[in-house]
């Protein structure tokens, strides 16, 4: 796992992708590869088959224009691509990383990502704003099943770029949640930050020894803690604390064992990183 790959493609959140992944690498040391794909089935105009209304001449001339067509689209996607790789190398080098590469590839998202993982150390995608009249957006469409499929910790970006100075990890006491605490307190990604776990539980005895547990490994790993213990609606709860906090960051593992991992791998998996008012990092 030697790199962070930032998955840019022109749209609004290229920018906070490429600045992202510029603090990532930096943080953790490694190379960062611009990835852009080209969907191999982009979609097109519908063409009928009128070939009982036309001449044989006429038929072959409209087919080979089309194909023509087909043909400078994809040309120019691939040079549109290459531009916008250009331009993210060139924005990583002035800021004065000197391991940057660009890959450009044809196919998903998910399989071209599943396809470099043995080399991820990061993914980092943009969170797009909603079409308008259409409920659904980028992230559920590409984000999500990139977080389901890969093995990898993936952050999702908002808005503009923030340094970050601070995180909320939301824990469950799951094995899951456990290691997850023990990833972030072993990676120098967020080395130096204030550091807040928020455990979205009943008030028992056990919770709160979880809690303990999460709150010691990161004060021996470092960090300055605040931990906090609550009740009621986890996608609220978590947002509030987020806002009412200034956190920069939010850290929550893909799989639980509770309220969080109905919120994590349930249908309002999207709706919680979409309404998130800060990055997640979503952890496996």
């Amino acid at each position: 796992m030697i790199k962070v790959f930032a998955c840019i493609d022109g749209a609004a959140q290229t920018d906070a992708v490429c600045e992202y992944g510029i603090w990532a690498a930096r943080r953790l040391g490694v190379t960062l590869e611009f990835l852009h794909v080209l969907d191999r089935h982009p979609e097109k105009a519908p063409v009928s088959d009128f070939s009982g209304n036309l001449e044989l001449g006429a038929q072959e001339s409209l087919l080979a224009k089309l194909s023509d067509l087909d043909e400078q689209r994809s040309k120019l996607a691939q040079e549109h691509g290459r531009q916008i790789l250009d331009a993210a190398s060139q924005r990583a080098r002035q800021a004065g990383l000197a391991n940057v590469e660009t890959r450009q590839r044809h196919g998903s998202l998910v399989e071209t990502a599943l396809d470099v993982q043995p080399e991820a150390r990061l993914y980092i995608l943009g969170q797009h704003p909603p079409v308008e009249g259409n409920g659904r957006t980028y992230l559920d469409l590409n984000g999500e099943k990139v977080v389901r499929t890969l093995q990898r910790p993936v952050l999702i970006t908002t808005g503009s770029f923030h340094e970050p100075k601070s995180f909320m990890i939301a824990f469950d006491g799951s094995a899951t949640g456990r290691k997850m605490v023990q990833t972030v307190a072993g990676s120098p990604l967020l080395k130096g930050m204030a550091c807040h776990i928020v455990m979205v539980a009943d008030d028992t005895l056990k919770h709160q020894h979880d809690l303990g547990w999460a709150r010691e490994m990161m004060i021996e790993a470092g960090f300055h803690v605040e931990a906090a213990l609550q009740q009621g609606e986890a996608d609220t709860l978590l947002r509030d604390y987020l806002t009412s906090n200034n956190i920069d960051l939010l850290v929550m593992g893909a799989y639980g064992h509770s309220r969080i991992r109905e919120l994590i791998v349930g249908s309002t998996t999207t709706t919680l990183l979409r309404t998130s008012p800060v990055p997640a990092l979503v952890m496996r």
